[in-house]
């Protein structure tokens, strides 16, 4: 059961629309930074600009949209108050905009919310309901909700008046950057990227506008397929901002007309984009806020030595599953290795290993010293070490050394 809309909801979008938009929002929206970045243009062939909308108040661009919304309530709804499903960037920018403005805003999450986002919305005023193993589930729940006590519904995507208030972003970027070329946008349901093309292209023409989804959801290219929304299966995602089984009704024909070409990452293209960022740009970004990046590391657009704008639409990140993504990415970048090293099991046989490896700077962070698994030989011992390296090339030399000392050893992956 979907949420009924109302006819402000359900309509296209113009120029006019996400202008009007931008004025609502004046003041109340940051005008986020849009800077150059060297490095990034030297790893991806482009001269990129990074439109930080990860530093809004509620580390995404979503407040833009439900701002424009929120302020195009009547006054009968807004004694009503606000309904939302979200996984938690929407639900943060409902929460604290309508809050700010003295209007209940109740909002229902699935269950396996991270908690940060949890706790966010409920730091910014809303009522939160935990619901629903995925959106779909928490959506439903939400438009019962609605219903009963005669809310007014926000749907984070699929509403015109949502993504003018994303489009704002547009216009934005064409203040910011004058010889602007191209923007590369991630998309879930289509908001973000539909009112952002919406607002270049009505505006100019020429710049290039791409849209970037994960490869386990590829929601709007499976919609570009047929010539209509479709509902994909279930699938987890690190970017789970733009973990949309379905796109927008409303959405689609603005990104069917506007958007010049879509691309796919999968997840370790997700997740070593969030480490660049990190710490090549000391930028914080959740999975569907590196998409954009990742599709340029990747070289997986038609662009070549554009002017292009990459959106960092979001920071919100459990810090459980930043650690996992640091970690992984130091194990591809050749800087922490684990080897599985077998020992005759005699005195001194340790210390004759540690010092080889201290002898080519390796630091050794974890160990596992074992004498009864993986079919060890009476007499001898296996153990397990993890180090932390400068790189592929230090990593390389040791190996070559403890080959040449008559170590047998194998990397585990």
């Amino acid at each position: 059961m979907m949420p009924v809309k109302d006819s402000i909801s359900q309509r296209s979008i113009s120029l006019a629309d996400v202008s009007a938009a931008r004025e609502r929002v004046r003041g109340a929206i940051y005008y986020s930074p849009c800077p150059h970045s060297q490095m990034l243009s030297a790893l991806t062939g482009q001269q990129v600009y990074l439109k930080l909308e990860n530093l809004q108040m509620t580390g995404s661009f979503k407040e833009r949209g439900a701002l424009n919304r929120i302020a195009m309530l009547t006054p009968e709804q807004v004694a009503r108050g606000v309904v939302a499903a979200s996984a938690g960037n929407h639900a943060q920018g409902v929460a604290y905009h309508a809050t700010k403005r003295g209007i209940r805003a109740l909002i229902v999450m699935p269950l396996a919310t991270p908690l940060v986002k949890v706790t966010a919305t409920r730091g910014f005023g809303a009522e939160v309901v935990l619901y629903g193993a995925n959106y779909d589930e928490a959506c439903e729940e939400a438009t019962r909700l609605c219903e009963a006590d005669g809310m007014t519904f926000i749907h984070p995507f699929d509403d015109a008046m949502v993504m003018a208030g994303q489009g704002t972003i547009g216009l934005e970027l064409l203040e910011q950057i004058p010889r602007l070329e191209a923007v590369v946008v991630p998309i879930g349901g289509g908001g973000l990227i539909g009112g952002v093309a919406c607002a270049i292209k009505e505006s100019r023409p020429d710049v290039r506008v791409i849209g970037v989804q994960t490869s386990r959801l590829p929601s709007m290219v499976a919609a570009r397929t047929v010539g209509h929304p479709v509902t994909l299966e279930p699938s987890t995602t690190i970017a789970d901002g733009i973990a949309v089984r379905r796109v927008g009704d409303t959405t689609f024909p603005v990104v069917e007309r506007y958007v010049d070409e879509i691309v796919t990452v999968d997840e370790d293209e997700i997740a070593s984009a969030i480490l660049v960022l990190l710490e090549r740009e000391k930028t914080l970004a959740e999975g569907a806020g590196a998409a954009a990046l990742a599709a340029l590391l990747q070289k997986k657009t038609s662009l070549n030595g554009a002017h292009t704008a990459v959106m960092v639409c979001g920071g919100n990140i459990d810090v459980t599953l930043l650690s996992r993504i640091i970690e992984r990415g130091l194990v591809q970048d050749g800087r922490m290795i684990r080897l599985r090293i077998h020992l005759l099991d005699k005195p001194g046989a340790l210390a004759e290993l540690t010092l080889l490896i201290a002898k080519y700077r390796a630091n050794i962070v974890d160990t596992l010293y074992n004498r009864a698994y993986y079919g060890v030989n009476l007499g001898d011992t296996t153990i397990d070490i993890t180090m932390e390296t400068r790189g592929r090339e230090q990593v390389e030399e040791l190996l070559a050394a403890m080959t040449a000392g008559g170590y047998r050893y194998s990397q585990v992956i």
